[in-house]
């Protein structure tokens, strides 16, 4: 068996066997074969895309060429969830506790972003004290003493991954939905959990785009985890404004805990619901998904999630008291106002331009290794059908930089586009998919 042959084969469109597939990854992964021929190989999978069975194969095979977390000590239904990322999706943070509180153990391990703003590890370590590098005994023993905890994912995991990823973003074959389904599903499944929620981003904020790649991306997934034996449920969800109101770090962390006070913004508020009540109903705490919304809901009402929240960040060196005086978290030195130019309805907006203005800031990394100013951002609180006076504030940006800021405030209405006829509100949810198929939700 040798790579060039592979890679005839796969230039020809046919089935890579699972002997080939392992060959390659491997073999890539150990440093036996070089770059210059697994672009090669990655570009004819561009082209050609590979089945179910060689997208399953691809993804256990790159668990394999790293070490894999074994959650079963932790008593109960691991249930994880996963979003394929966008702006202002402060989703994970919350969730964690709302879901921990119903009785599912929620052991989440995350990643650091690039691009737009930061990773949720990112946002955590806006939290006095609170330890994102936790060894895994630490970690499973904070989850089996207060339910949850989110930790900063190992490097040790899905080798195969980051190489193969590292490359692709250098030679055009980032969207090729086998090697993204397979990359997503490589590191949930390496991560130990019994059962996986997907939220799948579509729109101008998301990487993907289109409603109909979104879907065959969301069904190649689910069809990877019910393969390998992990109930596996995505949504599809709008990502064609920003979902929360901040787009930052510490400035999401405040929002996270106004969601857990009740007072979070509607539809960032819905997916939360969304997700927690598929995570409820597949880790056996909730008799549907939609009985799980309610006991989310509930938690938020009576405050008992906001108080597992605190268990976590206690159980994990924080100091819970932030929750009640934000005094405690970064705060950038300028606040600048956008005003509207005129009256009218927001029609539509560069959503994905927008976080990059949040990154021009230093909420995000263009590189890895770049430091991130967990302190700046952008709170952006409107959202598209909305109607805006002349001279209304529409958006406020954080800077440590005031000539930054102003320039942050100036290109912020370039990416807005307004209507004096009345807008209609983007639909949230579009899709559900699972095992029994798709069902349409807006």
């Amino acid at each position: 068996m040798n790579i060039i042959d592979i890679i005839e084969k796969k230039k020809q469109g046919k089935e890579l066997s699972s002997k080939e597939i392992d060959y390659f990854v491997q073999g890539y992964s150990k440093g036996e074969i070089p770059d210059y021929q697994i672009s090669s190989l990655l570009m004819a999978i561009w082209c050609k895309g590979m089945n179910k069975k060689e997208t399953a194969e691809l993804t256990l095979s790159m668990v394999r060429s790293g070490k894999t977390i074994d959650l079963s000590k932790i008593r109960g239904i691991k249930v994880d969830k996963h979003s394929s990322g966008g702006v202002a999706d402060t989703v994970s943070i919350p969730l964690v506790a709302l879901v921990a509180v119903n009785g599912v153990p929620v052991a989440k391990m995350s990643g650091r972003g690039l691009g737009h703003t930061g990773g949720t590890i990112d946002k955590l370590e806006s939290i006095p004290g609170f330890k994102v590098e936790i060894p895994i005994e630490k970690f499973i023993e904070i989850v089996n003493n207060v339910g949850g905890a989110i930790i900063a994912q190992s490097s040790e995991l899905v080798i195969a991954d980051k190489k193969m990823y590292a490359l692709r973003d250098v030679t055009g074959t980032v969207d090729s939905i086998p090697l993204i389904a397979s990359s997503i599903m490589s590191k949930k499944i390496a991560a130990g959990a019994d059962a996986i929620v997907l939220d799948v981003k579509v729109g101008g904020g998301a990487f993907m785009k289109d409603l109909e790649d979104a879907k065959a991306l969301a069904k190649t997934m689910v069809e990877i985890g019910d393969s390998v034996g992990r109930d596996t449920v995505a949504y599809i969800t709008d990502m064609n404004q920003p979902l929360g109101d901040a787009i930052g770090n510490s400035i999401e962390i405040e929002e996270a805990v106004s969601v857990l006070k009740g007072q979070g913004g509607k539809r960032l508020v819905e997916v939360i619901k969304t997700l927690g009540g598929e995570m409820l109903y597949l880790g056996g705490k909730a008799k549907s998904s939609e009985e799980g919304k309610e006991l989310i809901q509930k938690a938020i009402d009576s405050g008992s999630g906001l108080e597992k929240f605190k268990e976590i960040v206690r159980a994990q060196g924080g100091d819970p008291s932030f929750v009640d005086d934000f005094s405690k978290l970064p705060h950038a030195q300028f606040k600048l106002f956008v005003k509207a130019p005129e009256s009218g309805y927001i029609k539509s907006m560069q959503t994905e331009e927008i976080g990059k203005l949040a990154a021009f800031l230093g909420a995000g990394r263009t590189k890895k290794g770049d430091k991130i100013d967990l302190a700046v951002g952008i709170m952006f609180p409107k959202k598209v059908g909305d109607y805006i006076e002349k001279g209304e504030t529409i958006a406020t940006i954080l800077a440590n930089d005031k000539e930054k800021g102003e320039q942050a405030a100036k290109e912020l209405l370039k990416l807005l586009e307004f209507s004096n006829s009345k807008v209609e509100p983007l639909p949230l949810i579009y899709y559900k998919v699972s095992r029994e198929g798709i069902e349409k939700l807006f």
